[in-house]
């Protein structure tokens, strides 16, 4: 069983950055890809990033490339996604997942999702 727990959201300025944090407990982390997704409301929760379980491989969805950045710390049980130049169509509560399986982009591809944490960007 992995259970997962996001921190580092809140309130942040269109073009400044935020990192958000996703620790894990388990001994399974390093044998596992993580991904961040996200919800509006009104709107299905849809997928950010992704990195393979050595960290070598990363993935994003087309709307925050070039200003996200996952990364892992699997010595720290730790992912994390560094939003920068976020605009206001970036704010969403954010999850974290795990999955055992390689399809990133796809929700149903995760059994292990945290609580989310509340991102909001102003403009």
């Amino acid at each position: 069983q992995v259970q997962l727990a996001e921190s580092g959201g809140g309130l942040v300025q269109a073009g400044g950055s935020l990192r958000l944090s996703c620790a894990a407990s388990g001994r399974s982390f390093s044998n596992l890809n993580m991904g961040w997704f996200r919800q509006a409301p009104g709107k299905e929760r849809e997928f950010v990033a992704g990195i393979s379980r050595g960290g070598g491989s990363t993935y994003y969805a087309d709307s925050v490339k070039g200003r996200f950045t996952i990364s892992r710390d699997n010595t720290k049980n730790t992912v994390y996604l560094q939003m920068n130049s976020p605009k206001p169509e970036d704010t969403a509560v954010y999850y974290c997942a795990a999955t055992w399986g390689d399809r990133y982009y796809s929700s149903y591809e995760y059994g292990f999702w945290g609580q989310g944490t509340q991102v909001t960007v102003s403009s």
